[in-house]
């Protein structure tokens, strides 16, 4: 999946020149957390957001009177609070790779540009919606977990199993045991109503799956 498909596009945005005081009420007004800053060309130029907002609130500047404060923020302009340059991705890129980038960089929002145009954004909660929905969570499905060793042919082994039971797998996402070499972990959801044929058929082809949290999964790894 890429972020151009699920990023959003319609876009609340400020100019360089907007007062810290507008940028501060739109937020608050549309319930975001950051705000994309453009120039006449649409050219993303910044972004300021309400951390910015607030940190800049709670500043010394929290010593004046209310009125004092309101109106300095009336003069400021989003300009002299926003970061530039921007941490930015064409919409080409895959979401796992945007995530990566969050992590990496510390953010928690990545505004996405075609060319020089400002098109969208993306946020750590638009990716965390997509990792839930890509592993099919709800309440419908039973999670199990499988070890196997790696190599040609172990995933088509389970599918295999889980086909011929008429067992349908509702999603599926494997990754390496980083404190055992050579096993990685398949994690399975099937519908809910299939929980325990599906471990019992597994038990019956030799294969150990579990369903449950334990602190020791040695139990669990595949025979040499």
């Amino acid at each position: 999946m890429y972020i151009g498909r699920i990023m959003h596009r319609d876009l609340i945005t400020v100019h360089p020149e907007t007062s810290i005081a507008e940028a501060e009420r739109l937020v608050k007004k549309k319930g975001i957390d950051h705000l994309p800053v453009v120039n006449s060309s649409n050219k993303l130029v910044g972004v300021i957001s309400d951390r910015d907002i607030k940190s800049y609130s709670a500043s010394p500047a929290t010593t004046l009177s209310v009125h004092e404060l309101t109106y300095l923020l009336e003069k400021l302009e989003v300009s002299e609070l926003m970061s530039s340059p921007v941490i930015t991705v064409p919409p080409e890129t895959t979401i796992e790779r945007a995530a990566y980038v969050m992590v990496e960089k510390h953010i928690s929002s990545l505004p996405v540009v075609d060319g020089e145009t400002l098109a969208g954004i993306i946020t750590r909660t638009d990716v965390l919606k997509f990792l839930l929905r890509t592993i099919g969570l709800g309440e419908d499905s039973a999670r199990m977990e499988i070890f196997v060793r790696d190599g040609i042919g172990q995933l088509a082994r389970i599918c295999s199993i889980f086909r011929d039971a008429d067992i349908n797998i509702m999603s599926l996402i494997s990754c390496p045991e980083p404190e055992y070499k050579g096993i990685t972990q398949l994690v399975l959801r099937v519908n809910k109503n299939d929980e325990e044929k599906a471990l019992a058929t597994l038990r019956e082809k030799g294969i150990k799956a579990k369903g449950k949290y334990v602190t020791d999964i040695t139990p669990w790894l595949p025979e040499e």
